[in-house]
């Protein structure tokens, strides 16, 4: 059976309690996931292999005051036996193709210098530009004071 490739909704989410290691940094959990699909402007998209799923992308539309709706691409996981086949470039692809349908006009992602199947996987999807260096700040937000 050939891999085949959904966008999460209502109707399909029960596919995710079945999901190979390493798709997803932790389980998932019954309150996020409601959280998620109450939220129009997120998505995701899932591989299945048979009746399991074998990769995920998941993604969220974000606003400005000054410019039409974007996508921001937040995570592409493939269960490592699956890696190097294409499925994280169709998952990726397969939400282009939802984000241009929903309005959005740009989208992006940012990677880890050394995720060279991440480079390889997101500079094989039509379109994608020269990746670009940036710096990232991150933040633990149960030290941020109030």
């Amino acid at each position: 059976m050939p891999i085949e490739i959904h966008t999460l909704d209502r109707t399909n989410s029960q596919l995710l309690n079945k999901v190979a290691a390493d798709v997803f940094d932790r389980e998932v959990q019954s309150q996020y996931l409601s959280a998620f699909l109450d939220d129009p402007r997120h998505d995701l998209c899932f591989a299945m292999d048979d009746d399991t799923v074998i990769g995920i992308a998941s993604a969220f539309e974000y606003f400005h005051p000054d410019k039409p709706p974007q996508l921001f691409v937040n995570e592409v996981g493939v269960a490592p036996t699956y890696r190097r086949q294409g499925i994280g470039r169709s998952l990726v692809e397969a939400l282009l193709i939802n984000a241009k349908e929903r309005g959005c006009t740009y989208a992006w992602l940012g990677t880890d210098a050394d995720n060279q199947s991440g480079q390889a996987c997101f500079s094989s999807v039509p379109g994608a530009s020269a990746p670009e260096k940036f710096l990232l700040y991150e933040w633990e937000l149960d030290c941020v004071a109030r």
